[in-house]
């Protein structure tokens, strides 16, 4: 009797036992997926390296990048005016219209994230980089550089070579489709010179705000 449910205790001990192995594989397969899709691609400006989803707005003003608004009066006219970082936030939203001129000529908007409290501006997180460098000139896109390569070497044919599970065609070359957390985008002219990169992470926020 007693050997009999010894027996019957070792059964189950080995049954959870197996199943505690086969739930710990399940956890590590699905860490192993998830750390496959959140692949996080660095941007740098003039030396100062930017990671969306992580650097925050109070970072860019501190390597002194200035980051400004434009808003149109009444009258039709554009105003552009440095952002205040003191500026206090709503929690959960997304902002968007602001931008960092690089040159005369090319500029990045600036999309930035609150999380679940109420946060100065400086204390946002960046959510998304848009450069447009269509008439940026060689020496200009050699101050950006995205993953360890400068865009002034980042051609169509270099993307590829960077990029391989990158898709796309002649004139553009952009992050798979199942990468949800974070979407990379290059396009590119005839000649194949990069005139557009954005970097984004998706946040399931209020879309409402400006």
């Amino acid at each position: 009797m007693k050997r009999k449910q010894w027996k019957t205790w070792m059964l189950a001990g080995m049954i959870l036992v197996l199943a505690m192995a086969m739930a710990g594989c399940g956890k590590k397969e699905a860490e192993e997926e998830e750390e496959a899709q959140a692949v996080i691609y660095p941007v740098s400006i003039d030396g100062s390296e930017i990671i969306i989803g992580e650097t925050t707005v109070q970072t860019l003003l501190d390597k002194g990048l200035k980051v400004t608004v434009s808003e149109m009066t009444e009258d039709k006219q554009i105003i552009e005016y440095e952002i205040d970082p003191e500026e206090e936030l709503e929690a959960n939203s997304y902002y968007s219209g602001a931008s960092i001129w690089l040159s005369e000529h090319s500029f990045a908007h600036v999309s930035m994230v609150t999380d679940e409290e109420n946060i100065r501006m400086g204390d946002a997180v960046i959510a998304r980089l848009e450069f447009s460098l269509v008439s940026e000139e060689p020496a200009g896109l050699a101050k950006i550089v995205f993953n360890g390569v400068p865009l002034s070497e980042l051609t169509r044919e270099k993307a590829g070579e960077v990029f391989p599970d990158f898709s796309g065609d002649n004139n553009m070359w952009f992050s798979p489709a199942e990468q949800l957390d974070y979407k990379y985008f290059m396009s590119f002219d005839t000649e194949g010179k990069i005139n557009s990169l954005s970097l984004e992470k998706k946040y399931d926020v209020d879309w409402s705000s400006n």
